[in-house]
């Protein structure tokens, strides 16, 4: 067998002096050759809307309460809530959302940096008489091994690994954002049936009272027919109304049990595990809101900010294709033992080593890089359009709310009058009816007033409740940006 002689250290460093030279000036030559795939003339992106568009001044009392649903006084709704926010399923999507953006951000850091390897490699082969290999090795069986450590890295010379790794950061940042969000959403929706479902117990306790009524009032009618003060008209009238009054519970029974269900669901339970639930409208306290729109109401919603952190996101996306134009230099060095037979595997001449820079550089590609980086551009004026978007719906759901809740405010006053005198007009029917001085069409006129009434009185009280839990979730229920932290 031919030997072979093993080259001194100084040699080695020749070899590498050399070998950095021509690197150098490959480099040299691929910045001077770089023009040859252009990424055509500047793009400019949409613009950003501003607060100043918007109307939003620069208050900033537009925040809404940490955990904003216990304002209501309500220890069973924020027991709801706390429940929902842990064991609702389309949360915990939202959650592992959050956890994939996180993890793949930090892969994309960790690859950014130097790394190293350590590879172990043992063989035993039979090698062919009739191949390459030369006696003595051919046609015997030998054991080979190599114990090898790999360095490599890649020098961020045009800001590529920075923008690949700002651009996942934003993308994690909008997950976190978007869990926030979700998470807002999910106590709004719980709230805000919590207060439907008040509402409905409120219309069947107004149906309960006017079943009751109804039957005295049969009970009376039966009487005066009986003397003869009325006739089978006003009898069969009084008969009539029992059993619509009746009708009208039933299906306020129905929806009692489907909004029971609903909540149940909500909050990760079986469909019928609250049918005891029985909320009362008197029993929650109007939350106190602001009287104007800040701009501070951007930062404080975490759908917006999510959205602006696809725009930062897709801005690096851009500065990553347009890296693409330019060099892609890598730098790899090993070291290590390589030996045929394992008994001389950690001998002094079994060691090698090298280094291995390369250089890519686009030169003529055919237009692909720049249809990426066109694609990319579209993304980011995409992501601005997302944002304009969710910025404008969320001035315009945080006023719609703020304006209802003003003017819940001036119906609620009205109402309270209409109602006390319907009360007092029904009170007089009646007792000119019970000293037959009226017919019974005038109470049942006033009675239908009074129930109207008293009606409107529970609707408009789950109506202002309901509007203040939106305005609320508007503000951005109660959350603070800490995204970038």
């Amino acid at each position: 067998m031919t030997s072979t002689t093993i080259p001194s250290l100084p040699s080695v460093r020749s070899a590498l002096a050399a070998h950095f030279a021509v690197s150098a000036l490959a480099l040299a030559a691929a910045i001077l050759l770089v023009g040859c795939a252009s990424p055509g003339a500047p793009h400019t992106p949409l613009a950003q809307t501003t607060p100043a568009a918007l109307g939003l001044n620069n208050a900033t009392d537009t925040a809404a309460p940490s955990q904003w649903w216990t304002t209501l006084g309500d220890a069973e709704l924020n027991a709801l809530v706390d429940q929902a926010l842990k064991g609702n399923p389309s949360l915990a999507v939202s959650r592992a959302r959050l956890e994939q953006a996180v993890a793949l951000s930090q892969v994309r850091q960790a690859a950014n940096g130097p790394q190293a390897n350590l590879g172990v490699d043992l063989t035993r082969q039979r090698y062919s008489a009739n191949g390459l290999v030369p006696a003595p090795v051919a046609g015997n069986t030998y054991n080979s091994g190599t114990v090898q450590a790999t360095l490599s890295w890649s020098p961020d010379f045009f800001g590529q690994h920075a923008a690949e790794l700002q651009a996942a950061l934003g993308q994690a940042r909008a997950a976190q954002a978007d869990a926030a969000a979700a998470a807002n959403t999910l106590a709004a929706q719980v709230s805000r049936s919590y207060v439907a479902l008040a509402r409905l117990v409120g219309q069947r306790d107004v149906a309960a009272r006017a079943l009751a009524q109804r039957e005295e009032q049969q009970r009376l009618t039966q009487e005066r027919t009986a003397a003869g003060l009325d006739s089978q008209v006003e009898l069969t009238q009084a008969q009539a109304a029992v059993p619509d009054a009746r009708t009208q519970i039933e299906a306020l029974d129905e929806q009692v049990t489907l909004a029971r269900r609903q909540i149940a669901v909500l909050t990760g339970q079986a469909p019928d595990a609250l049918t005891a639930l029985t909320p009362q409208l008197a029993r929650l306290q109007p939350t106190a809101v602001p009287e104007v729109l800040g701009a501070d109401l951007l930062g404080r919603r975490p759908d917006v900010v999510a959205a602006r952190w696809r725009v930062e996101a897709a801005t690096q996306g851009v500065k990553v294709a347009r890296t693409e134009f330019y060099p892609n230099i890598n730098i790899a060095a090993f070291i290590g033992l390589n030996s045929l037979g394992l008994d001389n595997l950690f001998n002094a001449g079994s060691r090698q080593m090298g280094v291995t820079p390369a250089l890519r550089l686009p030169i003529f590609d055919g237009g692909r890089l720049r249809a990426q980086l066109g694609g990319r551009q579209a993304e980011l004026d995409a992501a601005i359009a997302q944002y304009n978007s969710a910025v404008l719906d969320a001035v315009k759901e945080a006023g719609d709310a703020m304006a209802s809740v003003q003017s819940l405010t001036r119906q609620q006053a009205l109402q309270d009058d209409a109602a006390a005198s319907a009360e007092k007009a029904y009170r007089f029917a009646q007792e000119r009816y019970r000293a037959g001085l009226g017919n019974y069409l005038v109470v049942l006129s006033t009675e239908n007033q009074v129930l109207a009434q008293r009606r409107l009185a529970v609707d408009l009280r789950a109506r202002q409740l309901d509007t203040r839990l939106q305005l609320m979730k508007a503000l951005g229920g109660g959350w603070t940006d800490d995204t970038a932290v």
